[in-house]
């Protein structure tokens, strides 16, 4: 038996021998590879894009910095939601670790991006317009005349003629060359350099900036001191100590709301009248605060955001004292007003009372849904409350927030049936429950919804987004041409060539290069006839 071999069968010849693997990348082509990819201009118009998503989350969840009771109330509606939304950062998406991460890498990527294009476009303005290329008639737009006129006339002449129409020019021996619209890749570079000085103001802003809401009723007041607020988001570098001393007092609110067709309850307008003081012992000044008309301060500005219902009640206890005298704010749950709240009552006697509710601007009630609101200005107020006695728990040391009731301690009043004890209370009504403790409504107060908020860097944000529109006109309006004439003597006659380029798409040049001839042809003087 022969030996087995590997060679190829005769008359065939052996596979070439696969080629080697490219040697692995060292550290630095590695670092020098991702740093190409994250500053290509592709990767910053991703990093941008992403940015923009990334805060869709910010505008439709609700955020703590913004209104923690929303989000409570969220939380309770969406239990299995809730600790998938808290290991994400929905609910504080704008210092969430991976919203952060996008807008460092978006920073650095355009900075990556400007930085070698401010070197590329300085050197281009800094150079002479390029020479006119051999053959002028393969240009787009191209002319040819002859004149009886000397060529270093008509190229004088045409030099002119271009640099009123804003060319660069460059007067050779028997040509000129002419370039203008430098200007159009400035405005690339100022949109670009304009997106990174909104991020930084953005940025300081958010770091030495803050920002925070309160409810004030109608007749009260409030002083920009952090224990007033309902929140208060400061930035990294911001402390409490760092707010202004500033006093504002609601004096009046008004508001009106459609009264017929489809849009009917839609308010139409909100303003309030306030009083405030910029300093201690500083004379008070007036001011209309609405929607969009902030109240510009030393310490922040102050956005008038939202309203809602405050009803007065008075509370006696078991034993006939006044435990609770005055307004119990009550949040809206749409946009009839239907409004939820609690009234908490420690210091009643035997036990402490605690109520929990709907506050209905204009009452409605049937079967099906029970008590509803009609309209959301208040025609017809009536509070329909459960009523619970026990401890509130607000003596353990544990915070609670004013708009929740804990239930833990507390029982509510039972009718004869054993169901829960409702009370509908209509304006000057009094609800007597079986403890001998009653209620009584007194009336109804309106609250508004201020938000402060004191950005640093603002007037720089804005300043960048106007650097941006400047620089995206330029960028759109401006475009970059060349153009050339040569002369030569010919038969006793001047041949002149003409052309021009238009580096935009788009661009027609035609006409100006029409122009340019015309005001060559009529500016030239007969050449004189030698004796």
């Amino acid at each position: 038996m022969s030996a087995s071999t590997d060679t190829a069968p005769s008359g065939t010849s052996a596979p070439p021998p696969p080629p080697p693997a490219p040697p692995a990348l060292t550290p630095r082509e590695l670092g020098r590879w991702a740093w190409r990819q994250l500053t290509s201009m592709r990767t910053a118009l991703i990093l941008l894009f992403l940015l923009a998503l990334a805060a869709v989350p910010g505008s439709i969840i609700p955020q703590r910095n913004i209104d923690a009771v929303a989000v409570g109330r969220w939380q309770e509606s969406h239990p299995r939601l809730t600790p998938v939304y808290d290991k994400l950062g929905l609910f504080s998406v704008y210092d969430s670790v991976w919203f952060s991460a996008i807008y460092i890498l978006l920073m650095i990527s355009l900075v990556g991006c400007i930085l070698p294009r401010v070197r590329t476009y300085w050197r281009g303005f800094r150079a002479r317009p390029p020479k006119a290329p051999r053959n002028l008639a393969r240009l787009p737009e191209s002319r040819s005349l002859a004149l009886d006129e000397e060529p270093s006339a008509v190229l004088e002449r045409a030099g002119e003629a271009l640099r009123r129409r804003r060319y660069r020019v460059d007067i050779g021996e028997d040509s000129v060359a002419a370039e203008r619209g430098y200007l159009r890749e400035a405005g690339n570079l100022l949109f670009h350099v304009s997106l990174l000085v909104v991020l930084v103001g953005f940025a300081v802003g958010g770091l030495f900036g803050y920002t925070g809401s309160v409810i004030v009723v109608r007749g009260q007041g409030f002083s920009n001191s952090l224990s007033q607020y309902d929140d208060f988001k400061p930035g990294t570098f911001f402390g409490p100590d760092d707010l202004k001393p500033f006093n504002i007092n609601i004096d009046d609110f008004r508001v009106k709301f459609l009264r017929s067709g489809q849009q009917a309850g839609m308010p139409t307008d909100f303003s309030a009248d306030v009083t405030y003081s910029e300093q201690p012992g500083q004379p008070e000044r007036t001011q209309k605060l609405a929607v969009n008309h902030p109240l510009e301060l030393d310490g922040g500005s102050v956005f008038l955001v939202g309203h809602g219902y405050a009803p007065l009640v008075t509370v006696r206890d078991g034993d006939g004292n006044v435990a609770y005298k005055g307004p119990a704010i009550f949040l809206p749950q749409d946009s009839t007003f239907e409004s939820f709240g609690v009234v908490k009552v420690p210091d009643a006697m035997p036990e402490q009372l605690g109520f929990e509710g709907l506050f209905l601007p204009t009452y409605g009630f049937t079967m099906r849904t029970g008590p509803f609101s009609r309209f959301p200005d208040a025609l017809n107020p009536v509070m329909s409350l459960l009523a619970y006695h026990g401890d509130l728990g607000l003596d353990d040391g544990k915070p609670q927030s004013v708009y929740e009731l804990d239930k833990s301690g507390v029982e509510a009043f039972k009718r004869k049936d054993g169901r829960p004890l409702r009370v509908d209370i209509a304006v000057g009504q009094t609800k007597t429950l079986p403890d001998g403790s009653s209620i009584r409504f007194d009336g109804v107060q309106r609250w508004v919804k201020l938000q402060i908020s004191d950005k640093p860097a603002k007037g720089v944000a804005l300043g960048g987004v106007l650097l941006a529109i400047t620089g995206l006109l330029a960028s759109l309006f401006i475009r970059p041409r060349r153009a050339w004439v040569r002369v030569r003597r010919e038969g006793g006659r001047t041949l002149v060539e003409l052309a021009g380029l238009d580096r935009s798409s788009g661009g027609n040049l035609a006409d100006e290069i029409d122009e340019l001839e015309t005001q060559i042809q009529q500016q030239a003087t007969p050449q004189k006839e030698k004796p």
